[in-house]
């Protein structure tokens, strides 16, 4: 999350497979609720979205995308660990390259040292039925 007043940009990529899409984990600990949402990062100054999906897919898992299609934008307010937060999200379609991650029920990723997270296969009909949040809720929308 960035600072205070700070709007982020960011690229996420929603990769479906049949049913189901992948996701990260997300935990607030003063909601104490868990969340998901697709993978991607921030954009950099100088970057554009498409090549820091591409970026932020290799860093955080080593993984190639294709197929990457521009689906729209998103802006997000919300709070998480009692912080406002606002971000400008570019949203793309995307599938992995490497056919082995559809394979896959989970793994497990680092942001930083001392930040890791889990990105797994859930399937929509869970998120539809409100046993696992999707953020932003807009997300439905696409899917």
């Amino acid at each position: 999350m960035n600072k205070a007043g700070e709007i982020r940009v960011i690229a996420l990529g929603l990769i479906r497979d049949g049913d189901r899409i992948f996701v990260s984990q997300g935990y607030d600990p003063v909601k104490q609720e868990r969340f998901y949402r697709a993978l991607g990062g921030g954009v950099e100054f100088g970057e554009t979205s498409h090549d820091a999906l591409q970026r932020e897919f290799q860093e955080e898992i080593q993984a190639e995308l294709t197929n990457i299609k521009y689906l729209g934008c998103i802006e997000n307010l919300f709070t998480f660990n009692s912080r406002q937060g606002h971000e400008v999200i570019q949203l793309y379609q995307c599938d992995f390259a490497d056919s082995k991650f559809y394979q896959l029920e989970s793994l497990v990723f680092s942001e930083s040292p001392n930040h890791k997270h889990r990105a797994l296969w859930i399937g929509i009909s869970r998120f539809k039925s409100r046993e696992f949040k999707l953020v932003p809720e807009v997300f439905f929308d696409y899917l």
